[in-house]
């Protein structure tokens, strides 16, 4: 079942419901059924909405629209994607706690992979009008929020210090940049050998 008090406590009061957060039971496939697999739909299904239906412009040039099948596929992959990213998170957060000295559950890696996800889960919504400046911006506020909640989450959910944390969320930070710029370098190889989308004429 889905359970939106924490994606919107997060956002309003964010360390106190990661207080709220740690002292719960979160169990793997309760966390993905009933959060990040609902909540990651957002953006896919609003891109799919805004990239057919709205479409977007640059500058004062034409209108720009996908077909139903391109922005469909790019729709799924988007999806995958996303989700991907939060296992990926999660193991990679377990992997990590052991070498700053935090002795975690890879239930408790995984919530926080989850948790941290929310504000990237909801800003997908902007997508339905594909403004690129307005969601460029807002984009920039969601993905400063995350960083927020990855710096104050990893302390209370790792059970270690404020120092450790603030080492351990910049390693991850920092090989979170990483993984970007390559899934960036490969979509641009994709595009390179004919994956591009298809535009409405």
């Amino acid at each position: 079942m889905l359970n939106l008090t924490h994606a919107v406590g997060l956002i309003i009061h964010p360390k106190q419901e990661w207080q709220k957060i740690s002292r719960e039971n979160n169990e793997i496939p309760g966390l993905l059924i009933g959060y990040v697999l609902i909540l990651a739909l957002i953006g896919p299904v609003a891109g799919y909405y805004g990239t057919t239906t709205s479409g977007w412009q640059i500058g004062s040039g034409e209108v720009v629209k996908l077909t139903a099948e391109s922005a469909m596929t790019i729709s799924i992959f988007y999806y995958l994607a996303v989700v991907s990213a939060v296992i990926g998170l999660g193991l990679l957060v377990s992997w990590m706690c052991k070498t700053y000295g935090g002795n975690t559950s890879l239930n408790r890696c995984f919530a926080l992979s989850a948790y941290v996800a929310t504000p990237i889960f909801l800003v997908g919504i902007v997508e339905l009008f594909p403004l690129l400046w307005v969601n460029l911006v807002i984009g920039l506020f969601a993905l400063a929020h995350a960083v927020y909640l990855l710096y104050s989450g990893v302390p209370v959910m790792m059970n270690i210090s404020e120092d450790k944390g603030f080492l351990m969320s910049s390693s991850m930070l920092a090989m979170g940049m990483i993984a970007l710029v390559t899934l960036l370098v490969l979509t641009a190889l994709m595009w390179g050998f004919g994956f591009q989308p298809d535009f409405t004429n």
